[in-house]
């Protein structure tokens, strides 16, 4: 797959062709898909390149038929027993079609049900193959990706920007067998053991018996566990910083989770942990902005994937290991390797980049692709095996456990985008959706009637030897797994100001809407074991005491890290916001700096792609002001609320809304011409990341500058050091 970026362009285009106004009646055959889709490669179930273009998975011919392919007439009228008559039974394409339609859906995922995927493809460096034989990581080689994010808690319908945990799950087709990274955009999760998983879901699932809140950890029930279960305390605390509300999947780091072991061909072996480092940086939302945006645009993340993958700027991350010796004890500086609710500083082991994924296709199908793509982590390459983790091993049996049930059997790596690009040669037979036609009679080892086939290959997967100590049969932890609070310490110690001032605020929120004051004394009794300034800070906003902590907080090095702040970053696919008649120089300005340029005009028409009424401060990552248009016809209260009250405004007050709640949301912002009087009357001009210049390309680049720092934190200091 071509990781070449396309020229830039403004996205949102639906099709692929250009609709008439009155309907076509010429057949013809169906529209090739839009430059940027892509789909599974054409393999056959076990493997084997078909020769077909990727169009061979979709619809074939100009006329309707049947899905056994019988051309039909009509597909408006059923089948009936005169004008006025009841339907037949006989009507056998009713029948088809209402079946079909009735049986569409498939169970949504338990857990990370809403999510996007694209297609991408992944090159190794070559500066991983001391630590492993897997192929896909040697220099230069290029593998085919299937990405899919996703949130945790919420259904399907549920919206994108809900503070929650993001799932980042890779499927690499590599030459060895498919090799699925099954991780999250945090690195440490809320539980230490599998078997608890059912228990923190239920926990964070809309309460059973009103089904609300949806998508949400702000309630009772998830607090309750979370403060009784403090091995989950380090989890949430990232999950109540700005992490828990990426800007972008773009924007948004990766984690393995677990603790990996690798085999290198001389059969040595090393731990690591893997880590997604997004190009543009780490970046977050700001609260309100999520709220709002949950609002007017649930589709927000997915929709800003695809459209930067339409425009040309592909989203990229480097693939990174941070590695340890593979020794006796499973332990890196004191820290338990195998605890999944730890991490390891990239100070004290820095993050080694192995490989860079870029995403270059959207899907061609959202069902057929990103529904149907299955994950598992025991789908690993030679030079890649799993450890100890007892969170790693529960999921090694939920995930395929889980594939059953909403896939409908066992054959669902033969579902198109599951397809390995390496031969296949099992000896499972049948069941549901079996697509392969097998060949032979022998479907066991050994035998002779089959030649033998299929052998086992002596440089195949290797489970490592590793010596499991002799121990009693018991349900316990290690004590190592006990310190429940020191790494939580470590994570708010090392943020910068602000970013403490928003997981004040998020733990005072989340709190406030819990019902039982127990469970907010007990949460608050948790953080005084974390830090008692972030203790009192909550519990003031709470209008509670803050409790004393039980034993003294232990000393901890921050790591510089773990802040998202204090770096710029590139601004490919920023999207910029302009209130100005169209100006296709400028326009062209935004597009050669490789961000988007949406025009914001009153009404829509040539060169504007929003209007007042359609546009939000929330879809943009900066604003600019070369005109101060007046009140349009549609900006009156009974029509549209952002108009606010009535009054004898002399500019659209939807455009001052635009204006102030950029500026609230720490965006950047540049005028010129009327726009500078304009600024001046709302009261932004002049202050931190508010830029004039005489023209719009000179107001841009002073724009531009600003956007490397995401956000323009001055403009708000904060009372926490």
């Amino acid at each position: 797959m071509n990781s070449r970026k396309a020229s830039p362009k403004i996205p949102g285009a639906p099709g692929s062709g250009t609709p008439s106004v009155d309907e076509p009646t010429t057949p013809a055959e169906p529209l090739p898909p839009k430059p940027e889709q892509g789909a599974p490669e054409p393999r056959t179930p076990t493997g084997a390149v078909t020769g077909c273009p990727v169009t061979a998975y979709g619809q074939q011919g100009e006329f309707l038929t049947t899905g056994d392919g019988t051309r039909l007439r009509d597909t408006d009228h059923s089948l009936k027993a005169g004008p006025r008559g009841p339907i037949l039974l006989q009507d056998h394409h009713f029948r088809e079609k209402i079946t079909h339609f009735d049986h569409e859906r498939i169970p949504e995922r338990v857990v990370h049900a809403r999510g996007a995927g694209a297609h991408g493809v992944f090159t190794g460096y070559g500066t991983a193959s001391s630590l492993t034989r897997a192929s896909f990581l040697k220099k230069d080689q290029e593998t085919p990706v299937f990405v899919r994010f996703s949130t945790v808690l919420g259904s399907r319908g549920s919206a994108d920007t809900v503070r929650d945990t993001r799932g980042f799950a890779t499927k690499f087709y590599t030459d060895e067998g498919n090799f699925d990274l099954v991780g999250n955009n945090i690195p440490v999760f809320f539980i230490q053991d599998a078997i608890k998983f059912p228990d923190i879901i239920h926990a964070g699932k809309p309460h059973p018996d009103r089904e609300i809140p949806q998508a949400q950890s702000a309630h009772d029930t998830f607090w309750d566990f979370v403060s009784l279960h403090t091995e989950a305390q380090h989890h949430t605390m990232w999950n109540m910083s700005d992490r828990g509300i990426p800007r972008s999947y773009r924007t948004m780091e990766g984690f393995g989770v677990h603790t990996f072991r690798l085999v290198n061909a001389a059969g040595e072996t090393v731990l690591v942990k893997f880590h997604w480092k997004p190009a543009l940086g780490v970046h977050s939302l700001t609260w309100e902005e999520a709220q709002l945006i949950s609002g007017v645009d649930p589709d927000f993340h997915r929709r800003d994937l695809y459209d930067a993958i339409e425009a040309g700027a592909f989203p990229a991350w480097e693939l990174g290991l941070q590695v340890f010796p593979d020794n006796p004890e499973e332990t890196f500086a004191g820290i338990d390797l195998l605890d999944p609710t730890k991490i390891v500083p990239e100070e004290l082991a820095p993050v080694q980049p192995v490989g860079r994924m870029v995403l270059n296709k959207v899907p061609t199908n959202f069902f057929a692709e990103t529904e149907q793509v299955a994950f598992h982590l025991g789908h690993l390459p030679p030079g890649i095996d799993v450890t100890n983790d007892p969170l790693l091993q529960g999921r090694l049996f939920s995930y395929v456990d889980t594939q059953l049930t909403r896939l409908g059997g066992p054959n669902f790596e033969q579902i198109p985008v599951n397809r390995p690009h390496a031969p296949v040669n099992d000896m499972l037979r049948d069941g549901f959706h079996q697509h392969a036609v097998h060949a032979g009679v022998a479907p066991y080892r050994p035998n002779s009637l089959d030649g033998g086939n299929p052998f086992p290959d002596p440089d195949g997967f290797l489970d490592v030897p590793v010596r499991v100590a002799e121990a009693p049969k018991i349900r316990q932890n290690p004590a190592s797994f006990d310190d429940h609070f020191s790494q939580a310490r470590l994570f708010w110690l090392s943020m910068s100001p602000v970013e403490k001032e928003h997981i004040v605020a998020a733990y005072t929120f989340e709190l406030g809407k819990c019902y039982e004051q127990a469970i907010k004394q007990r949460q608050l009794q948790c953080l005084a074991e974390i830090d008692p300034v972030l203790c009192e800070q909550v519990a003031t906003g709470l209008g509670r005491p803050a409790p004393a902590p039980r034993t003294d907080p232990v000393d901890v090095t921050p790591s510089p890290a773990l802040s998202q702040l204090g770096r710029s970053w590139p601004v490919d696919g920023r999207v910029v916001g302009i209130v100005a008649d169209p100006d296709s120089a400028l326009s062209e300005a935004v597009l050669a700096a490789g961000m988007v340029p949406l025009v914001i005009g009153a009404h829509g028409g040539p060169g504007i792609q929003r209007t007042f009424d359609t546009a939000r401060s929330v879809e943009f990552d900066a604003v600019l002001i070369g005109a101060a248009p007046p009140p349009a016809p549609g900006a009156i209260p009974a029509r549209d609320a952002k108009a606010g009250a009535p009054g004898a405004a002399p500019v659209d007050p939807r455009v001052q809304l635009l204006i102030d709640e950029a500026w609230r949301h720490a965006k950047a912002i540049g005028a010129w011409g009327d726009g500078t009087a304009l600024l001046e009357q709302t009261g932004a001009a002049g202050t931190p990341g508010v830029v004039t210049a005489g023209d719009g390309p000179a107001a841009f680049n002073a724009v531009r500058e600003l956007l490397a720092d995401h956000r323009v934190w001055d403009r708000f200091p904060a009372s926490l050091t």
